[in-house]
């Protein structure tokens, strides 16, 4: 793809946010797409928003777990970026239209006290930046169809990244907890729909230790030349398999001892 096709794709990806529209897949519109391709569309997005007024405030890995790499042939996580305007509340309202096709995702957020970034990130390195970790649900959607109705395909891993790796919303918990009093790896989420439980999991899950998942993102962003800083919030991603979310979904994510987290979807 050329910079001008980046440009252009992610236009398409802003405008179906902006009209609740999804468009076509871009590994069928552009069959010779790469990962580079992929996050330089994402980061079109990025500069198309912060033009916008839009705030950085941290960043999501995905694909954490074997199964959605199976799932989607790949044997690496992903990364997206989160935006001042995809910040809510646990007990918030989501309002109907908000989102094309929401769904959810149960995931230890990590807030950073100081910034860290290069090629060379330990895994102490990014303890000793947290400043706490919290339960949270990653809301994702999709602006790109996740199948072509003619052809049966279905988007892959180029198309997810492209678009901000089908990032929408994060919701925090108000438990707050210093890094080290868990073990974060054994952290397990009930994730309910309506009252009924849908997902289980642990945090081992997210690449056996969800603290090696920002490890992970540190490294890979300074490919990039990027950093993590000071105050962002990062999904390590999730340890439970998406869960729809149609209108008139209530979600209530259950951490135990680590908190919980609800959010509605009008």
């Amino acid at each position: 793809m050329t910079p001008d096709e980046h440009a252009r794709a992610a236009g398409e990806l802003l405008n179906a946010e902006a009209t609740n529209r999804q468009i076509g897949l871009l590994s069928s519109k552009y069959p010779d797409i790469t990962m580079d391709d992929a996050y330089a569309v994402q980061k079109s997005i990025c500069a198309q928003k912060l033009d916008q007024g839009r705030k950085i405030i941290g960043w999501k890995i995905g694909l954490t777990s074997k199964a959605m790499q199976y799932a989607l042939n790949i044997d690496i996580p992903d990364s997206g970026i989160l935006f001042d305007n995809m910040l809510f509340e646990t007990g918030a309202t989501i309002p109907k239209g908000r989102f094309i096709q929401p769904r959810i995702e149960a995931e230890i957020a990590f807030v950073m006290k100081s910034d860290i970034g290069g090629a060379d990130v330990t895994r102490q390195a990014v303890l000793a930046a947290t400043d706490y970790v919290v339960p949270s649900i990653e809301i994702l959607d999709t602006r790109i169809l996740r199948a072509d109705a003619q052809t049966g395909k279905t988007r892959n891993v180029f198309d997810t990244i492209s678009d901000n790796a089908a990032n929408a919303g994060v919701v925090l918990g108000s438990a707050h907890h210093a890094v080290d009093t868990h073990d974060l790896r054994w952290v397990g989420a009930i994730a309910s729909r309506n009252g009924e439980v849908e997902e289980t999991g642990l945090g081992a899950g997210v690449l056996n230790d969800p603290v090696e998942s920002v490890v992970w993102l540190a490294r890979r962003m300074a490919q990039y030349g990027q950093s993590i800083a000071a105050g962002q919030i990062i999904l390590s991603g999730s340890f439970i398999r998406p869960v729809e979310c149609p209108s008139g979904t209530d979600i209530s994510v259950d951490f135990a001892s680590f908190g919980e987290v609800q959010i509605r979807f009008d």
